[in-house]
């Protein structure tokens, strides 16, 4: 219903593009087939520590894995276009799983119908802290 999407609705300082609000949201919400819908047909997620993942199917098989239990938490973010017409923002923020915090940049880059092309997700612990996060 129309009143429970406008209250989970993500909201980033900078950040104005409805595919890049509706992927956090999602992935809060739990709806992770939602989230890979996000991407081209051949769109590819590269999360940390892993190797690309390419395609909806691959995308949403990992994040039903991984991705349960994590809150995103999207600050702030820029958007710039690229040459080719393809948009790149970058998101920083902060991703809490049942165990700790972390802060994140997540990297996108968008195709010019505004799917997902690319998504990175980068960790922005020292190794010292990731080192400590081990023990």
């Amino acid at each position: 219903n129309l009143l429970s999407m406008i209250s989970t609705q993500t909201i980033i300082e900078g950040i104005t593009e409805p595919v890049i609000l509706n992927y956090f949201s999602y992935l809060n919400a739990g709806n992770f087939e939602a989230a890979a819908d996000l991407f081209a047909l051949n769109g590819v997620l590269l999360p940390p520590f892993e190797s690309p993942l390419e395609g909806r199917d691959e995308i949403v098989d990992y994040l039903t894995l991984e991705a349960k239990g994590l809150e995103l938490y999207p600050k702030q973010g820029t958007i710039e276009l690229t040459e080719d017409g393809q948009t790149k923002i970058v998101v920083l923020g902060n991703v809490k799983t049942p165990l700790l915090g972390v802060n994140v940049s997540w990297n996108f880059i968008l195709t010019p119908n505004s799917e997902i092309a690319f998504a990175e997700i980068r960790l922005l612990a020292s190794l010292q802290e990731l080192l400590h996060l081990k023990k």
